[in-house]
């Protein structure tokens, strides 16, 4: 990565944005995460717009948390494709925070036979 070619700055929102992708995939609300890492859920709010930095030891902290290398936060910072997801990938992360969420097995089931079946058709 070429530090005349990628701010600082957009280090620090690169590392939010795929720290808010993570967290939603899992269903994670912000206060969960917070509460998860120690924060209050305005810190972690900054952390993923980018505002505050995150210290080594609290970006190893949210990669245990979240289930990842430290490396997944980083994975794509400054190359094209580091911007704000699309509508369909928007689309995406929604559909699978709120799958986490359905309690019941059976309609989770159900939910991801009908998923393939549209897709397959």
């Amino acid at each position: 990565m070429d530090r005349d070619k990628v701010s600082d700055r957009e280090i620090e929102q690169h590392v939010g944005r795929r720290i808010r992708e993570r967290r939603t995939l899992l269903g994670l609300t912000q206060q969960q995460l917070a509460d998860l890492i120690g924060v209050t859920y305005q810190q972690a709010h900054k952390y993923e717009r980018g505002i505050n930095r995150i210290s080594a030891a609290r970006l190893h902290m949210l990669s245990q948390v979240l289930g990842v290398d430290a490396n997944y936060f980083f994975d794509g910072a400054g190359t094209p494709t580091a911007t704000t997801p699309n509508g369909r990938q928007r689309l995406s992360l929604d559909v699978a925070r709120n799958f986490t969420r359905i309690r019941n097995d059976r309609c989770r089931e159900a939910f991801a036979q009908l998923c393939r079946a549209i897709a397959d058709d």
